[in-house]
């Protein structure tokens, strides 16, 4: 491709509201431009890294037995009504009507649409295990969208769908899918984690989520810097602390704490660390207040005790509320005395002579011991894990903490809509029966971003060959020089006979101006040619990950991109 022929809209200043390294570089390198809030068009350079994560990803899905399909972006309210998520998904769902004024959705993902396609069609043990996947456009209707196409409203995602007769079938297909992941993502040039993940508003009883490592990312993950245990924070466990047995209880202490609200107030004042001090929080449960008990210097994680109550809605109580159930000031909460229903994180379970609230403005009391001064009968994993916990699954192990983004996930859903949506088939012995189902997403324009903030210097972004919208840049200092000119067109020819994606840069523009735009743009090799070097029969080669640079013989540079190209395609 002429670089003079094509649409390459480049911009020296970082725009305003471009808040990551991806989104800025993106916008700068003209590979998209934002329509609406979460809505961008894919400009040329965007659109064709895009195309490379979607083949790579359709022959990664094919090579596992998937079969790809096409399903309606626009999907009716009857089939969310049978699965029960029409009011359960809120408001990010894109709920719109026809001239008829029937519902309808923009769909966010397909499990019903997919499970409908089944329950019509598959009758037989015999016509499974199934995986039918698609590569298309999706839309969630994001509170803050941000980031670009890190957390835009409408993206491409590819999402798989697995069908089996049992569960030992579904793990499986699991499995398939999980390896599948690994390749999709060691192919497109990333760093990257598989850590096990909640499994949100898609349900089911087992996920992965795979998270490109960068310091930009939304999630934080962890892992064990001894085996290989990883897992979202949400996800995260630790190993259970042993109790303080052997440490004697000292007498219950009232102490005056007068306005220190805070952990950090608490423990300033009198001179202890926050990891002495209990904390009580009051959270509302499907609209009935719970009391929690976290380590002073402990998050409360709300994922996990949602689960652990088994309620569908979960926030934190108001200062109204709290009064109310609690009869005691907000900032001096204690667990002694309350007949609210506590659930107290394990960690607490091993403390002894610690502080916490005395329900009474201004003070707090020490030394306070279980069973002795209370009595608590639920405890369970409610907290954010932190960096140098104890690992839940090797015994020498600690966690370590990262940051990261999500470029796919994996589902075990089990018979969540298959059964909702009465998808059945006859086993061996006639016998109707529900079928297993697992699902499997990926963020296409989100892995092109990830891979940018993982690979970008000060002058742009770095494309691994597999994903870069060219692999090869030539560069002609001036295209008016017949020297030059025909030397670059030579190059050019070579390397489009031989099968490679070549960018010609013939514009009639300063050196500089070329290299900053290439750099910018992120193309992996560059071949220079400038009259001074073609009077020694040489061109030059830039690599744009190292900066090394080589004077070779036209034939050798043309040979040097082949061989570099082919070996980083593994062809």
């Amino acid at each position: 491709m002429r670089y003079s022929q094509y649409f390459i809209p480049t911009v020296k200043e970082t725009p305003a509201d471009a808040e990551v390294v991806s989104h800025q570089l993106m916008l700068r390198a003209g590979m998209v431009r934002k329509l609406a809030a979460g809505i961008y068009s894919y400009l040329p350079l965007g659109l064709r890294s895009i195309r490379k994560v979607e083949n790579i990803v359709r022959e990664e899905m094919d090579k596992a037995g998937a079969i790809e399909i096409l399903m309606p972006m626009v999907t009716p309210a009857e089939l969310w009504e049978e699965s029960g998520r029409w009011a359960q998904y809120g408001k990010e769902l894109l709920r719109i009507k026809d001239r008829k004024d029937n519902q309808f959705c923009l769909g966010p993902t397909h499990e019903e649409v997919v499970t409908d396609i089944v329950r019509r069609e598959i009758r037989s043990y015999r016509q499974m295990p199934l995986n039918l996947y698609q590569i298309q456009t999706k839309f969630r209707d994001e509170i803050r969208p941000r980031f670009g196409l890190m957390r835009g409203r409408e993206f491409i995602m590819k999402d798989a769908y697995s069908f089996d007769v049992d569960e030992k079938g579904a793990d499986a297909s699991y499995e398939k899918m999980y390896q599948a992941y690994r390749r999709i993502f060691e192919r497109c040039g990333l760093k990257f984690r598989a850590v096990e993940a909640d499994t949100g508003s898609i349900g089911g009883n087992w996920s992965h989520e795979f998270m490109v490592l960068a310091d930009s990312g939304e999630d934080a993950i962890v892992s064990c810097n001894n085996c290989n245990y990883a897992a979202n924070v949400e996800k995260a466990e630790s190993r259970v602390i042993k109790s303080a047995e052997h440490c004697e209880p000292r007498p219950l202490e009232k102490v005056h704490t007068p306005g220190k609200k805070s952990i950090q107030e608490v423990s300033d004042f009198l001179q202890i660390p926050a990891a002495a001090t209990v904390k009580m929080l009051v959270v509302m449960a499907d609209n009935k207040p719970v009391a929690t008990l976290l380590r002073g210097d402990h998050d409360l994680n709300e994922i996990k005790l949602k689960k652990v109550i088994g309620c569908d809605e979960l926030e934190m109580a108001t200062d109204e509320v709290i009064a109310k159930a609690t009869a005691a000031p907000v900032g001096f909460l204690g667990p002694i005395g309350q007949r609210l229903r506590i659930i107290a994180d394990t960690t607490v379970k091993g403390m002894r002579n610690f502080i916490v609230g005395a329900n009474e403005t201004d003070y707090h009391l020490k030394n306070v011991n279980h069973e002795r001064d209370f009595s608590i009968t639920e405890y369970a994993d409610i907290r954010n894990v932190t960096h140098g916990d104890s690992c839940p699954r090797c015994s020498g192990g600690m966690l370590e903490m990262w940051r990261g983004i999500e470029v796919g996930h994996v589902f075990k859903l089990g018979m969540k809509y298959s059964k909702a949506l009465n998808a059945t088939f006859l086993d061996p012995d006639g016998k109707e029966k529900i079928v297993f189902m697992g699902c499997y997403g990926i963020g296409i324009g989100r892995t092109v971003a990830s891979c940018i903030e993982q690979n970008h210097d000060e002058n742009g972004i770095i494309f691994p060959i597999p994903i870069a919208p060219f692999q090869c840049i030539i560069s002609a200092l001036n295209p008016k020089d017949d020297s030059v000119r025909l030397a670059s067109e030579e190059i050019y020819a070579k390397l489009l006979a031989l099968g490679l994606e070549v960018l010609y840069d013939d514009r009639d523009e300063r050196p500089g101006v070329k290299f900053k735009d290439a750099d910018l743009i992120g193309i992996p090799l560059r071949i220079v040619v400038g009259a001074k070097n073609l009077l020694e029969g040489r061109v030059e080669l830039k690599h744009r990950r190292s900066g090394a640079m080589e004077l070779l013989s036209i034939e050798e540079a043309v040979s040097s991109v082949n061989t570099i190209v082919k070996e980083a395609l593994g062809i």
